[in-house]
């Protein structure tokens, strides 16, 4: 477990052994069962989240009950809501298992006492969020300008081997569209 988090650190950002130790003191583990609600509405996120195994979502309902599926968080993936979390402003999201789902996380003083003692950490914290903001930009733009075969395409590409794990209905709540469309699409185009 200690040695995938760290890996993830060290795309951004090289620890010490002493951070190392640092930080793997201060993070707390934990496993939820499919379909375990993380986070609701109107709380406050109270963690960040990094997926050792398993995959969540997040998703937003809207005022007709219907889910919108905003991000999945496979393997390797950071998850929170983000503006909850740093603002301790109330979520408009749910987070949810998709799978059961083994993870480790951060409370906001933890990561805040890291950023103090281990600045390196705030770099890593930092190319996260514009990477993330990045993300949602370009998923922002393809909503707005691709059709539901290219918005298809690239969730293939940027989740890699998910499509096999969660269900024909999550993924098309991500794109848009009807599973019952999703899967006529994928037979026509042979996707």
């Amino acid at each position: 477990m200690s040695e995938f988090i760290l890996s993830n650190f060290a795309l951004h950002t090289a620890l010490a052994p002493d951070e190392q130790e640092q930080v793997l003191a201060l993070l707390q583990r934990k496993t939820f069962s499919k379909r375990s609600i993380l986070l609701r509405p109107g709380e406050i996120e109270r963690h960040i989240y990094f997926v050792n195994e398993g995959c969540l979502r997040m998703y937003h309902t809207d005022k007709d009950g219907q889910e919108h599926n905003l991000c999945f968080y496979p393997e390797n993936w950071w998850a929170c809501d983000i503006v909850s979390f740093f603002k301790a402003k109330r979520a408009t999201n749910s987070i949810q298992a998709l799978e059961n789902t083994d993870v480790c996380y951060f409370s906001l003083p933890a990561l805040e006492r890291l950023f103090t003692e281990v600045p390196k950490l705030e770099r890593f914290f930092r190319i996260l969020t514009q990477n993330g903001f990045d993300m949602f930009q370009r998923r922002v733009t393809s909503n707005l300008s691709k059709t539901a075969e290219q918005r298809y395409r690239e969730f293939r590409r940027h989740y890699p081997g998910l499509e096999q794990r969660i269900s024909q209905k999550q993924i098309a709540s991500y794109l848009g569209i009807t599973a019952a469309f999703l899967s006529m699409m994928r037979k026509e185009k042979d996707l």
